[in-house]
C-alpha cells in the first residue's frame, strides 16, 4: 500500500480511536491493497496491513499485493487469523465497513470475535478515499473509454434495419473484447423505437426498423477501471420531432460541459444540464442525474445530481448525461466521461454527437 493511503487509513483509524479495520468491499481491497481477486478480507491496523484469501487466489495475491498474505482454510479460518491478528495488536475496537458487511456476516463476526468490544462503522470514508484519481487510474480510464469509442466506430459500420437489440449489444460486447477490453463495466443497454424511452432498457428481440431512436449505452474494463459512455443515432431519416429531441439533449450536455470546473457543486452541474431540457418544456422526461463518478465500480461518487452538493475536485472523473425519455416516443442520451480540471474538464470520449442517421 502506498504511503498516501496508509497515512489515510491510520488517519481514520485514529478519528475513530479504533485499533483495526476490516476491508470487505472488493473494490475497496482492491484499491487498498492491489489484489484484483475480489475474494477475501483487508485486516489493517498501525501496525498490520494483511490480506486474508484462499488457495485460488494466494499466488495472484502475492504477485499483485505488497501487503502481508495468509491463506485462510479449513484449518485456519478467516476468523482464527483475525483473532491472531487483534492479539498481536491488542485490539479491541475495530472499524468495519457497515455499507458492505450482510447482517448476518457481521453477526457472525461479532460472535465469533469476542474479544472486540466495541465495532465502529466506517460509512463511506473509504468511499471518498477514490474520488480524487491518481494519474494510473486516469490512463486506465482513458484506455477504457478509448475502447469505447472503438466499439461505437465498428457499431456503427454494420448496424442497420434488421438487427436486434440482443445483436448490437453482443456486437458492440465482442467489439470492446477484441479491442483489448478485460470485461465489461456493466449490462450492455440498447434500446430502441419505443422502447428508448426507457433508460436503462434490457436488449431484446425486437429488431430495428427504419426511423427508430437507437439508444447504445455500455462500458467496458482495463486494468479493472471502467468506462462508460451513450450515443443515440436514427435507423434511417429522423423526423422532426426527433431532431429537435436530440438537439435539446445535445444542448444540455454541451451546456453544463461548457460550466464545469473544479470549485462547483454536483448540484450546480446538474443545473446548467436540467434548465435547459426544463426551458424547452421536457423537464418532466429527465428523471435522473446528469452524470456520476466512474472508477473501479460504474457508479461512484460524486455525483452530478440535484441531491449532491459535492465540491468537484481537479482529478475527479463524471460523466454527463442527460436524457429526455416519452412513452409512446422514444428517448434520447448522450454520455460522455470527462477529468474535472482547474480550468474546466479534459473530456475522454471523442465519439461524434451530431445527429447521425444511418
Amino acid at each position: 500500500m502506498d504511503g498516501k493511503k496508509l497515512n489515510t487509513i491510520q488517519t481514520i483509524l485514529r478519528s475513530e480511536k479504533a485499533g483495526a479495520m476490516l476491508i470487505t468491499d472488493p473494490y475497496h481491497l482492491r484499491f487498498l491493497s492491489g489484489f484484483r481477486g475480489g475474494e477475501g478480507m483487508l485486516y489493517l491496523s498501525h501496525e498490520q496491513q494483511v490480506l486474508i484469501t484462499d488457495s485460488r487466489y494466494t499466488e495472484a495475491a502475492g504477485k499483485e499485493s505488497d501487503l502481508t498474505v495468509i491463506e485462510e482454510n479449513a484449518a485456519h479460518r478467516r476468523t482464527q487469523i483475525l483473532q491472531e491478528c487483534m492479539e498481536q495488536d491488542e485490539v479491541t475496537c475495530v472499524a468495519y465497513e457497515d455499507e458492505d458487511l450482510r447482517c448476518s456476516a457481521f453477526a457472525k463476526l461479532k460472535k465469533e470475535l469476542p474479544a472486540v468490544t466495541e465495532w465502529v462503522p466506517l460509512g463511506r470514508q473509504i468511499q471518498a478515499m477514490r474520488q480524487i484519481k491518481t494519474e494510473e487510474e486516469l490512463l486506465y480510464l482513458e484506455k477504457a473509454e478509448s475502447i469505447g469509442d472503438a466499439a461505437f466506430s465498428d457499431i456503427l459500420g454494420i448496424l442497420k434495419p434488421g438487427m436486434s437489440e440482443k445483436e448490437i449489444a453482443a456486437e458492440l460486447e465482442y467489439s470492446m473484447k477484441k479491442h483489448g477490453a478485460d470485461g465489461l463495466s456493466f449490462s450492455t443497454i440498447v434500446a430502441s423505437g419505443l422502447h428508448s424511452s426507457m433508460p436503462h432498457a434490457i436488449p431484446t428481440d425486437r429488431q430495428i426498423e427504419a426511423g427508430d431512436f437507437i439508444t447504445m449505452d455500455f462500458g467496458c474494463t482495463y486494468e479493472g477501471y471502467c468506462s462508460d459512455m451513450t450515443r443515440t443515432v436514427v435507423a434511417g431519416k429522423a423526423d422532426d420531432r426527433q431532431k429537435e429531441i436530440y438537439s435539446i439533449v445535445l444542448r444540455a450536455q454541451q451546456n453544463c460541459l461548457d460550466h464545469l470546473r473544479a470549485g462547483m457543486s454536483g448540484r450546480d452541474a446538474d443545473g446548467y444540464a436540467r434548465e435547459i431540457i426544463s426551458d424547452a418544456g421536457y423537464g418532466k422526461y429527465f428523471g435522473h442525474g446528469t452524470g456520476h463518478s466512474v472508477g473501479l465500480y460504474i457508479h461512484e461518487e460524486p455525483r452530478l445530481s440535484p441531491l449532491d452538493r459535492t465540491v468537484l475536485r481537479e482529478n475527479m472523473i463524471e460523466t454527463v448525461e442527460p436524457g429526455i425519455y416519452i412513452p409512446g416516443f422514444g428517448g434520447v442520451r448522450i454520455e460522455d466521461m470527462v477529468v474535472i480540471t482547474k480550468e474546466g474538464h479534459r473530456n475522454l470520449t471523442h465519439s461524434p454527437k451530431e445527429l447521425i442517421e444511418l
